[in-house]
């Protein structure tokens, strides 16, 4: 079948005011634009059509709590009833289609209901992690300039509650421009002051809203701005369009993920974060399936068994979360003790994305759950998998250290630094050939030559997805790591990905990162920071020496690897991704700055003593 005939038929699975008669627009390359002629709606789509097919009373979204023991659920008429209702809200601070309306808000429901209000009037809403620092937030409510700003006056962490409130008047009052109104959740645990004239209380809005209609809008008009990677100067916003959007997650839910309408589904993520948005929100929505928003972590909240109970106590057939979250459930609970008290058994596939998972970690999972676990390789551009074990189609023989094949829609391919195809096995650039399929990101926001530069120059007729790896003769791709993590030790080219992947194998190991820091005679050095296990017993130094030896047995000589130290943690933003450049920065010497996603400032005080006890940053 090809691209062109699988959309087409996807496309009839979906709801249009106005069918599109054409499925592709490929005139002004690299700005393809799928189904360009149809007319249809976000929330629609979500929400209005199960209620009209009878499936009113079926359970839209369970929101489980562990850090505010809080439960609820809302049915599909519930949640159609609350969104309408803020959907009224906004109309009434004048929010009309095409608007921007900034979300800063925690795990919550409200937050969900917020993103579909927008969806409803066809105004674009750009989602910001809760607790993001204030002069971020200024950069990206100068880059939107929303018409209103939601929030809530706190986030609650398993240690401490975040007031969000002073975070968002310190950062309106950085920004340029300046929204109408804010409107604020009040939750139990914290309070906040109130700006006369621009702050509404959620509560009190809602109570006398009337409800809004769905608006229709074109399959091309923006659903969301998301932004990643940006810097103070240049922020990145990720612009996701309605018609293709839709199309590509409802088809994924069923044909990736193999859910079905009343199944529960389960991403353990934040809706800061582009799962959050593909896979919490919209993707399980669209499917008709049951969503989990889940304001915990998994070891803490109260223990390692934190992810087990959520899947027995509401019969979660599919989860998806990120490696580092089985990581930490592996660090913390290593034979799998608090696993064995609950009952999986309705628990069918677990999926990880995020950043590249071990296999170490992903054959841990296997023989604790006895379940097919597969790792899936995407972004926030592409907004849903690149590649996957397709378990609706196929399930694949698994292949650890590989997210398999390319998704149905995806040409993937590895080149070289011309753009010539590297031999099947060889490291290379991941490329993706054009056009990208439905439901992947149609420009950035105010920013239509980035886009092209940061994207799609250097190969022309590719998407550059800033990630190397290597395609195997049975097309099985391998994501070793970020291009710029690609190391080159006197002349030869090593994966850190590779490198990590033997540290991993250790016994003692929970989890590792290596890096390439600067070396006056090879050019480059890995340097490898590991972190144990609870309840090792070996002296760290001796851990290290295993390390050592264990990479050159596997790796060899070549990878010159003697730079090793044992660390509590490794810095990780809120989504778990690992902070290699910023470590590398700091072993080069070269100037960093505090990223604004960090889980906690203080770990990275413990990596720069580390870098300094192995000698770095030189000099």
């Amino acid at each position: 079948m090809t691209n062109t005939e699988l959309w087409r038929q996807a496309a009839q699975d979906i709801h249009w005011y106005q069918a599109p008669t054409k499925v592709l627009d490929s005139s002004n390359p690299p700005f393809y634009r799928w189904f360009p002629d149809g007319v249809t709606n976000t929330c629609y789509n979500a929400l209005d059509i199960h209620v009209e097919q009878g499936r009113g009373e079926q359970t839209a979204v369970i929101y489980d709590s562990p850090v505010t023991d809080t439960k609820r659920q809302y049915t599909y008429a519930q949640l159609l009833s609350e969104v309408a209702r803020f959907a009224g809200v906004l109309a009434a601070q004048g929010v009309t289609k095409g608007d921007r309306v900034l979300v800063y808000m925690p795990m919550v429901p409200e937050t969900l209901i917020a993103m579909l209000a927008c969806a409803r009037l066809g105004a674009i809403h750009s989602v910001v992690f809760g607790g993001f620092a204030s002069n971020e937030l200024a950069v990206r409510i100068d880059d939107a300039t929303p018409r209103v700003i939601v929030s809530a006056t706190c986030g609650v962490e398993p240690s401490r509650v975040v007031a969000y409130k002073p975070l968002l008047d310190k950062a309106i009052e950085l920004a340029q421009h300046k929204p109408g109104s804010c409107i604020i959740l009040h939750r139990p645990l914290q309070d906040a002051s109130m700006v006369r004239g621009r702050d509404l209380d959620w509560a009190q809005a809602m109570a006398s809203a009337e409800p809004a209609d769905c608006v229709p809008v074109n399959a091309n008009d923006p659903l969301y701005i998301l932004y990643t990677s940006g810097t103070t100067g240049q922020p990145k916003g990720v612009v996701r369009d309605t018609g293709g959007h839709i199309v590509a997650l409802k088809w994924s839910m069923k044909n990736i993920y193999n859910v079905e309408p009343g199944d529960v589904y389960w991403a353990a993520s934040d809706v800061g974060w582009v799962v959050g948005h593909s896979y919490i929100v919209y993707g399980p929505l669209f499917g008709g399936n049951t969503t989990v928003i889940y304001e915990g972590k998994p070891v803490g909240t109260p223990d390692p068994g934190a992810f087990w109970r959520v899947i027995e106590e509401y019969k979660v057939k599919v989860m998806f979360t990120a490696p580092t979250a089985f990581r930490a459930i592996k660090k913390e609970d290593p034979q799998g003790e608090y696993l064995v008290k609950y009952d999986l058994s309705g628990l069918q596939a677990l999926f990880l994305a995020g950043e590249r998972c071990d296999p170490h970690t992903l054959e841990w999972a296997q023989e604790k759950l006895q379940i097919p676990v597969i790792d899936h390789w995407w972004q926030t551009e592409t907004g849903w998998p690149i590649c996957s074990n397709c378990l609706g189609i196929e399930l694949l023989p698994i292949v650890p250290g590989s997210p398999a094949r390319a998704v149905p829609g995806y040409d993937v391919r590895a080149l070289d630094g011309e753009g010539n195809p590297v031999t099947a096995g060889d490291i290379g650039v991941l490329v993706i050939k054009n056009p990208l399929p439905p439901g992947n990101f149609t420009t950035l926001w105010n920013a239509e030559d980035r886009f092209i530069e940061a994207y799609f120059s250097k190969y022309p007729g590719y998407y550059e997805t800033g990630d190397a790896g290597y395609i195997d003769e049975n097309g099985y791709v391998f994501v070793m790591a970020r291009t710029d993590d690609v190391i080159n030790v006197a002349g030869h080219r090593l994966s850190t990905g590779a490198m990590e992947e033997v540290l991993s194998d250790h016994d003692d190991v929970a989890e590792c990162a290596v890096i390439g820091v600067a070396d006056a005679m090879k050019g480059q050095l890995p340097l490898g920071l590991l972190v144990l296990n609870t309840g090792v017993t070996k002296a760290p130094g001796e851990v290290v020496a295993d390390a050592i030896q264990h990479m050159r047995d596997r790796i060899g000589p070549v990878a010159a690897f003697k730079l090793c130290a044992v660390v509590e943690r490794l810095p990780k933003t809120r989504s778990g991704k690992i902070l290699r450049g910023t470590m590398r920065s700091i072993a080069d010497g070269e100037a960093w700055k505090m990223p604004a996603t960090i889980d906690d400032e203080a770990i990275l005080d413990e990596i720069t003593a580390a870098l300094r006890e192995l000698g770095y940053p030189m000099g």
